[in-house]
């Protein structure tokens, strides 16, 4: 944008504008000294030198009346049409006859040059890609500051400041800079649309309301908009609520994983302990087992040596007497053989060698028996090791216990419940439950089963919980899913939706696998724990005293809610009146 810098180029714009309008700007120039030659010429154009009277604002399109006054064409224009005089608002002057209007070209070209001179001194901008644009600017198109609802027109600061001085447009709505503002008109009426239809959820006018909408239910748009922000608001405080849900659930698994790791890193410093243990268990076995090799070897060596000595002995003495008796066989000496043979052909005393052996066998039976030894003695340290860890794995897996109670909706009806829904036995005796509804048909009740589940299900995580089986000669226990067979007899197994453990007798213990897993257990539980982790497929029974593991079912997939599952089984083997406890988890074991 030009500056008008000089005397010269401000003589060359009072050559196209008004008598008028040329002496107020020369005067206005010669009263400046002459170092302002280099000043902008917003400082020597005042706004006020090119503000229309009637909207009070700069120039639009203006126009000159006959008396020598400027006015924005539509002001001066519009004044007219209002009055039934034509005269000049300024000074009054009556016009007989409408004088016949012109846009003052050459005034308007100073007016548009003082509008962009007074945008660079001023923080007002053009208009960027994605901006919203005054409409009043013919220019350079502006950054509207403000939209007018009534006057369905974008404003810059410039011209927005009537409807910040004049009293009639102060009232007219104001919001922030939109594109299309016809699309807040009626396409039908063309009226502003104003209301809202709840029934046909649309924005109407007030045309709209008196015909299509007669009998609709509408309400203006700041009551529908105020209900609305009420939603987000609440839309809004959920997703903030959901955020800190997922914020939390990020720390959740964060601790997860340290808590994992930290697991991770004491199961290997534990598998280390065990291996190690186990490797010096064999290193000490295999360096006994050497050393007895080396010390029987030793002695067959010594012995050896010593039937060597005594055999080399006996040589020589046999070397000897056969020489004696071969020098005797040629003598001529006859009264020297006579005299001599009887103490050469009596033998002295030899041993007889026939019985006397060295074996090689010195080591046969002993790597069986060091084996053998290893394999008890590795069996005992396993054992340690497995009671150890298990103790460990228990202490960690009773995090996860839940608090169990019993649903008397499944129940079958030779079962009896306590009061506190922690108890369960075998009664003996079909009970006649009635009810509102006949609970004996409740189709979560189990008919041809001893069964019982959990009042609460889980379809997620992990859980956990413990159950005494003291004294019951017989009992099945585990997890069932939701649409178990409740009405007749199966097999309670993985196929059917069970995954338990069961024991009969002293010493039958079986898990109720697709086949049945016979187990073998050192000692008869009296607690027993039940864990599920729903994800990893797992189910897995502990002997809560003991501290030792009874069975896991392993890589199972879950798809429905899970239930703890109790059969207390009948009287077969004697009687059966022991219940099922299910006891509080004592995290100090």
């Amino acid at each position: 944008m030009r500056k008008l810098c000089t005397e010269t180029n401000i003589l060359l714009f009072l050559a196209k504008i008004t008598l008028q309008q040329r002496v107020y700007l020369c005067r206005e120039i010669k009263g400046k000294d002459k170092h302002s030659e280099m000043a902008s010429s917003s400082s020597l154009l005042s706004e006020d030198q090119f503000q229309c009277s009637i909207c009070l604002d700069v120039f639009t399109e203006p126009v000159s009346t006959p008396c020598g006054h400027n006015f924005c064409m539509a002001c001066i224009s519009g004044y007219w049409d209002t009055t039934d005089l034509c005269q000049c608002p300024m000074c009054k002057q009556i016009f007989h006859l409408r004088p016949e209007l012109k846009t003052n070209t050459a005034f308007r070209d100073v007016v548009e040059h003082f509008k962009t001179i007074r945008i660079r001194d001023t923080d007002e901008s053009p208009a960027e890609a994605g901006e919203v644009s005054c409409d009043v600017c013919t220019g350079t198109k502006l950054k509207a500051l403000k939209s007018c609802l009534e006057c369905l027109t974008s404003f810059c600061e410039t011209h927005l400041q009537p409807h910040q001085r004049v009293t009639g447009l102060k009232r007219h709505n104001l919001i922030n800079p939109v594109e299309n503002l016809e699309d807040r008109m009626c396409k039908k009426h063309d009226r502003l649309l104003e209301l809202f239809c709840r029934t046909d959820q649309t924005c109407v006018c007030q045309f709209c309301n008196e015909t299509d909408h007669k009998t609709h239910h509408t309400v203006p748009l700041v009551l529908e908009c105020g209900e609305r922000k009420a939603q987000l608001g609440k839309m809004e405080r959920q997703i903030r609520q959901m955020i800190q849900e997922r914020l939390e659930k990020v720390q959740e698994v964060k601790h997860s994983v340290e808590l994992n790791k930290k697991d991770a890193e004491r199961e290997i410093a534990d598998s280390l302990q065990v291996f190690t243990a186990l490797v010096h268990s064999i290193q000490r076995s295999q360096a006994d087992f050497i050393e007895v090799v080396e010390e029987k070897q030793k002695a067959a060596e010594n012995r050896a040596d010593g039937l060597i000595k005594e055999l080399e002995q006996e040589i020589t003495e046999l070397q000897r007497r056969s020489t004696e008796l071969k020098q005797l066989s040629h003598t001529e000496d006859h009264l020297l053989l006579l005299q001599t043979f009887p103490s050469l052909c009596t033998p002295k005393h030899t041993k007889d060698w026939s019985e006397v052996s060295v074996h090689s066998d010195t080591c046969l039976g002993g790597l069986r028996r060091a084996v053998s030894q290893l394999e008890q003695t590795l069996h005992e340290e396993l054992a340690r090791e497995v009671r150890k860890l298990c103790d460990v794995e228990l202490k960690t897996i009773q995090q996860w216990s839940v608090d169990v109670t019993l649903d008397p909706d499944t129940a079958n009806p030779f079962l009896i419940l306590s009061m506190d829904r922690k108890q369960v036995r075998f009664g003996g005796t079909w009970q006649k439950l009635h009810d509102k509804i006949n609970k004996l048909y409740h189709p979560e009740r189990f008919v041809n089963n001893l069964s019982v589940l959990g009042k609460e299900g889980f379809s997620s995580g992990r859980f956990y919980y413990e159950v005494q089986v003291k004294g019951k000669p017989e009992w099945l226990l585990g997890v069932a899913r939701e649409s178990i067979n409740r009405k007749d007899a199966i097999n309670m197994s993985p196929v059917d939706g069970f995954w338990s453990v069961y024991m009969r007798g002293e010493n039958i213990y079986e898990a109720y696998a697709s086949p049945h897993v016979p187990l073998s257990l050192r000692e008869k539980p009296q607690k027993v724990g039940v864990f599920v982790d729903y994800e990893e497929g797992l189910v897995s029974f502990y002997n809560v005293e003991a501290r030792s593991h009874i069975y896991s079912f392993t890589g199972c997939t879950f798809t429905e809610k899970l239930f703890p599952c109790f059969n207390t089984c009948d009287e077969e083997l004697g009687p059966n009146s022991a219940p099922f406890v299910i006891c509080p988890v004592n995290h100090a074991d």
